[in-house]
């Protein structure tokens, strides 16, 4: 299996509402490493002489997060997960003004919990669980 997996079946929980785990495939990251431009540098300088928010650099990170967690995805897809659970983020300082960021977690194969499958209930991404005709 080469696809990436769905982003509603990741957590940070080591377990998902609704869900048991049949396989466990072992860690699954996704790496990125990021530098700040000159004129990133200049304008950031520049908000935190204003201070508050400095958003250059909170998009730069987001971006950062984002793009680690869609690795981590394609990684965990690649080993044949269809979720990963236990996610969690670190970022490290290479080296003055170079971050790297990391996304990691178990890569999982999970199947609809028997009670699940059964009654046709729902699961939702907040965890809370529906049954047919709920709204």
């Amino acid at each position: 299996m080469n696809a990436s997996v769905n982003a509603s079946m990741v957590t940070t929980a080591f377990e998902l509402p609704g869900y048991r785990v049949i396989k466990t495939l072992g860690l699954v990251r996704g790496v990125t490493v990021r530098s700040r431009s000159i004129l990133g540098t200049l304008g950031a300088s520049l908000e935190t002489i204003m201070g508050g928010n400095i958003t250059l650099f909170e998009d730069m990170c987001e971006k950062a997060r984002e793009q680690a967690l869609d690795l981590m995805l394609e990684h965990a897809g690649q080993h044949g997960a269809n979720a990963v659970i236990g996610v969690r983020y670190d970022a490290t300082e290479v080296m003055q003004g170079v971050t790297e960021v990391i996304a990691y977690g178990t890569a999982v194969q999970v199947e609809r919990a028997a009670w699940m499958a059964r009654s046709g209930a729902a699961v939702y991404n907040n965890g809370a669980i529906f049954g047919r005709g709920n709204s």
